[in-house]
């Protein structure tokens, strides 16, 4: 078996360089022993230190968003491979003037899938329009992956109204940027999952899972363990989208087998209307 990962592999060290010698005109960038700890990339990130990052990143996220009034979020999941309906139209356009049956069969799931975006769009603008009109205490903010999609889409609501709102991107092999609607200031970049799904959760006052891949079952079934084993608060997780939902898991499953208890069904709800979404949330809260 061949090991993925070389002993002497410095990924982190090596890109920060990389960008280091374009912003300092091919400059190298040297080990510097003389160079103060906290301004020495070389040593920041070496494996050694790998601690202090999780620090760091922990920390960075967390001092920006309570400076900005950032306490109380509803988290927006689902697929980065939806698109806006207009633009998955404009594509069935381009994949009919092709006559390729492959990309008009591919384009035309994009346009039925588009509705989800649309959906999720509207569901950030509720919870936008009521957060506007409140103390800032008591404003529910929109807080999505950063990325394109569902994220989007979910920003994109918010930001329809004005609103504040926060992504929390990660650095991935293929590069996802933050998404146009996030908030600049509150548009967060993160190297480690682990530390970017405990912010997701800090401060989480609801979960909302589109349709949506790996990404979104990984969050969606860590947010169920959470709230299932008490380490985590009630909160409302609700699954918009209930035939998708329904077809790829069934939970009924896992309770004829005795692996989860009936009652443990009672921890997410169904819909697929983002009105009756967010009421569920105000329902919970008695908003």
């Amino acid at each position: 078996m061949e090991a993925n990962t070389q002993l002497n592999e410095r990924r982190l060290a090596d890109a920060w360089a990389e960008l280091h010698n374009h912003a300092t005109n091919g400059n190298p960038l040297q080990a510097d022993a003389y160079r103060m700890a906290f301004a020495d990339p070389e040593f920041l990130f070496r494996r050694e230190t790998r601690g202090i990052r999780f620090q760091l990143e922990m920390l960075k996220p967390d001092l920006g968003q309570t400076e900005q009034g950032i306490e109380n979020t509803i988290v927006v999941f689902g697929s980065a491979r939806f698109m806006a309906p207009e633009d998955a139209a404009e594509a069935l356009t381009a994949a009919e003037a092709t006559g390729d049956a492959t990309q008009i069969a591919r384009a035309r799931l994009a346009v039925r899938n588009a509705r989800h975006y649309d959906l999720a769009r509207q569901f950030s603008r509720l919870v936008a329009q009521y957060s506007n009109g409140k103390p800032e205490s008591e404003r529910l903010y929109i807080c999505t992956g950063g990325g394109p999609g569902i994220m989007e889409a979910a920003n994109r609501g918010a930001h329809d109204e004005g609103a504040l709102n926060v992504g929390l991107n990660i650095a991935l092999p293929h590069e996802q940027s933050g998404n146009r609607y996030i908030t600049p200031s509150l548009s967060f970049k993160f190297h480690y999952f682990a530390l970017r799904k405990m912010h997701f959760m800090m401060r989480a006052k609801a979960l909302v899972a589109f349709p949506g891949g790996f990404g979104t079952l990984d969050e969606l079934f860590e947010v169920l363990t959470l709230v299932q084993t008490g380490k985590a608060k009630p909160v409302p997780i609700v699954l918009c989208g209930t035939d998708y939902w329904k077809r790829l898991i069934n939970f009924d499953v896992l309770v004829e087998e005795g692996t989860i208890s009936a009652q443990d069904l009672k921890l997410f709800h169904y819909t697929d209307d983002p009105q009756e979404a967010w009421e569920l949330i105000r329902a919970f809260y008695k908003l």
